[in-house]
């Protein structure tokens, strides 16, 4: 169940991108001349990255005036105040940059959240860009000095870092476990264990009528087990894999796997020439 921030935050995306899609507004940048010079003495990725919190200053004070309206102008639509700065930050590159944001209350002396800060502040893209740079070989410990490109960013510590690569980890485990198979187009299966930094996993494989290779699902436990097997295939089942399919279905001949041949067949879900059990290495 979601939180009440989480459903807050929600409402102030969706009021923001219905804003932008039906106000038909533009966002104009005036930069002096000598202060873009003066950036691109660091190279034009600095500049790009500076005139790029500009612009995001700039969307999130036009939001501003559609909510609270003009400053010191009277308005009897105003559907909020503002109510001082305070300090947040916005991702950029996987970097936590610190930003200054406006607060807004309405009449009844609540926070109005602002929908373009919530876009700026997504942990998806940190976290996609800490997985993205960790499965290069990139580790925890130099990950803030290589990624740095703010002097002022923040959020690339050892720990920080760890943590978003968890999380980032959470989520693509769960959409390999979670994603249909019934429009795979699959020649042969493979089940069987592997290790895995000293644990025992059962590892199911599909391969493709083109020839590549795809996780279908994985338990940890060895192939005699026949629970965590029978959980596998029955997890396979209720994804979409059709073991009716005539094709090769290669395992270890773990009494596990044949175990749970066995018990699914007998469920009528498979049938009797489906599940062969052979020695074979994944």
């Amino acid at each position: 169940m979601q939180k009440q921030y989480q459903i807050d935050r929600q409402r102030a995306v969706q009021q923001f991108r219905r804003m932008a899609s039906e106000g038909n507004l533009n966002i104009q940048m005036m930069l002096p001349l000598a202060g873009i010079v003066g950036m691109l003495q660091d190279g034009v990725g600095h500049l790009m990255r500076e005139a790029g919190l500009l612009l995001m200053m700039g969307v999130m004070e036009e939001e501003i005036r559609h909510i609270a309206g003009e400053r010191s102008v009277p308005n009897a639509d105003r559907q909020a105040s503002r109510w001082g700065k305070e300090r947040g930050y916005c991702v950029v590159d996987g970097q936590k940059v610190p930003i200054q944001r406006t607060r807004l209350r309405d009449k009844a002396n609540r926070e109005v959240r602002l929908g373009s800060y919530e876009l700026f502040q997504r942990s998806g893209p940190l976290e996609g860009a800490v997985w993205d740079k960790m499965m290069r070989g990139l580790s925890t410990r130099n990950y803030g000095p290589v990624v740095k490109d703010f002097a002022s960013a923040y959020g690339a510590e050892k720990s920080a870092v760890s943590e978003h690569f968890i999380e980032a980890s959470k989520e693509k485990l769960k959409a390999l476990m979670e994603r249909p198979l019934g429009d795979r187009e699959l020649c042969a299966v493979l089940i069987d264990g592997t290790p895995f930094k000293g644990r025992q996993m059962i590892v199911a494989l599909g391969i493709g009528n083109d020839g590549t290779k795809t996780v279908l699902g994985l338990r940890e436990g060895a192939t005699e087990n026949t629970a965590v097997v029978s959980g596998l295939l029955s997890d396979l089942v209720e994804r979409g894999l059709d073991f009716s399919v005539p094709r090769p279905y290669i395992l270890d001949g773990g009494k596990g796997i044949d175990g749970s041949g066995e018990e699914t067949r007998r469920r009528g879900r498979v049938p009797s020439n489906a599940v062969r059990s052979t020695r074979s290495a994944m």
